[in-house]
């Protein structure tokens, strides 16, 4: 069996193929059922964020083709167009690639701390359907455990730089003064609340908060005196807002082109400034088209992003160093798990003919033989089988010149020459 870590992220692919790879959490249950069935998968997990779509995986198939052709039918996507953009790690590359995107290094934000809770939801999601074994689990586990011990022992996470910082970072160059600027949030979720923290300290004080439940858009608006309304309100509420930034999960995109168009007329074309961070877009591209209009998506922010995270690279590097350790301690309880089964059969084979000799020896008991002469055949017999086919496989190995293996058999038993004196 072997690890395999499979992926298509920010640097191997464009935000046009990352939103085509993107696994809504409403597919998860089925996508990891189907590719279990469909690419001889023992184990699955699937993890599909705005940068990246990740397949951690425990098979028995030598290659890649199977699971790749899955994942193409699944997006209708063609096998080329996965391979072209696709990376793929095997065993401890896959342990240290998974501990580097938990710990936040993998990312394009340095250090951004949402991947692990990411992480740990496509964990859940895994052992809910039954899909994750003691390979996988052990891994994700180890993984957890490596981040929790970056984030603690490294100044990694100390610098506010992610993704809603850029954004807002880059609107605090557009406008001078974000104080007199109305924002319009689509989405609740846990990157729209960091872009309200950073917008509320920049001095924003005018936020609206659109989302599909009002529930958790009332919940997030109120902790910033701000407004909530329903997805379905938001063309009413664009035209007050300079400043939108979305993300959401959404499949299709939420405000279109004519929304947008028909809100600048009401603006009297006053400039609207515009962050799409979700993954599949929440703004139709089109929306880029319109004077007026400054539109960003994910990877728009890179250069904002690779100017704050200079000063993550010294925490990086000790990053790395833990890493290292984890990988080695992971691959060494991997290794310790594979001698069970041996260990199990070699015990079962040991009972197997004690038991079998036991039983001769109680039945020549019954018959009334002298004891003494039943022990003595009792241990003979236990101790001939024992060791007939070690006995016969170290002769042809001696013949054979593989003096390893009769090395490994003295490291065993302990043997030495002095065991022939004893």
């Amino acid at each position: 069996m072997a690890l395999l870590a499979l992926g298509i992220n920010h640097k191997t692919a464009s935000v046009e193929v990352r939103e085509r790879v993107a696994f809504a959490p409403e597919q998860m249950a089925d996508a990891l059922r189907q590719a279990c069935e469909q690419a001889s998968l023992q184990e699955v997990s699937i993890l599909s964020t705005c940068n990246r779509t990740e397949l951690y995986c425990s098979t028995s198939l030598p290659g890649t083709r199977a699971l790749l052709e899955w994942l193409g039918r699944y997006h209708n996507l063609t096998l080329e167009a996965l391979e072209q953009c696709s990376y793929v790690h095997w065993d401890d590359e896959a342990a240290r690639h998974m501990m580097r995107v938990a710990s936040g290094l993998d990312s394009l934000v340095l250090g951004e701390p949402q991947i692990l809770g990411q992480l740990k939801s496509a964990h859940a999601v895994s052992q809910d359907q039954g899909v994750l074994g003691s390979e996988l689990g052990r891994l994700f586990q180890q993984t957890f455990s490596v981040a929790k011990k970056v984030r603690t022992d490294t100044a990694i996470g100390e610098n506010p730089v992610s993704v809603a910082y850029a954004a807002v970072s880059l609107a605090q160059h557009i406008f001078t003064d974000l104080s007199e600027s109305r924002a319009l949030l689509i989405g609740a979720g846990e990157t729209i609340e960091l872009v309200a923290r950073h917008l509320a300290n920049a001095g924003v004080k005018h936020m609206t908060v659109a989302n599909r439940t009002l529930d958790r858009a009332v919940a997030l608006a109120q902790e910033f005196d701000g407004e909530a309304i329903l997805l379905g309100d938001i063309p009413a509420a664009l035209p007050t807002a300079d400043i939108v930034i979305a993300s959401t999960a959404s499949q299709l995109p939420l405000l279109g082109k004519g929304a947008v168009e028909t809100a600048l007329k009401k603006r009297k074309h006053k400039p609207i400034f515009m962050v799409d961070i979700a993954v599949p877009r929440d703004i139709e591209p089109q929306v880029a088209e319109l004077d007026d209009v400054y539109l960003y998506t994910v990877d728009d922010l890179r250069e904002v992003i690779e100017e704050n995270q200079r000063s993550r690279q010294s925490a990086a590097r000790e990053a790395e160093e833990i890493i290292e350790v984890g990988v080695h301690e992971f691959m060494r309880q991997l290794r310790s798990l594979a001698a069970v089964d041996t260990v199990t059969n070699l015990r079962g084979q040991a009972e197997a003919i004690r038991d079998a000799e036991l039983e001769k020896a109680l039945q020549q008991l019954n018959k009334g033989k002298d004891a003494a002469g039943v022990l003595e055949q009792l241990a003979r017999g236990i101790t001939n089988k024992m060791l007939h086919h070690p006995t016969i496989q170290l002769r042809k190995a001696s013949a054979e010149g593989r003096t390893d293996m009769i090395g490994l058999v003295s490291e065993l038993y302990q043997l030495s020459n002095d065991d022939k004196n004893a």
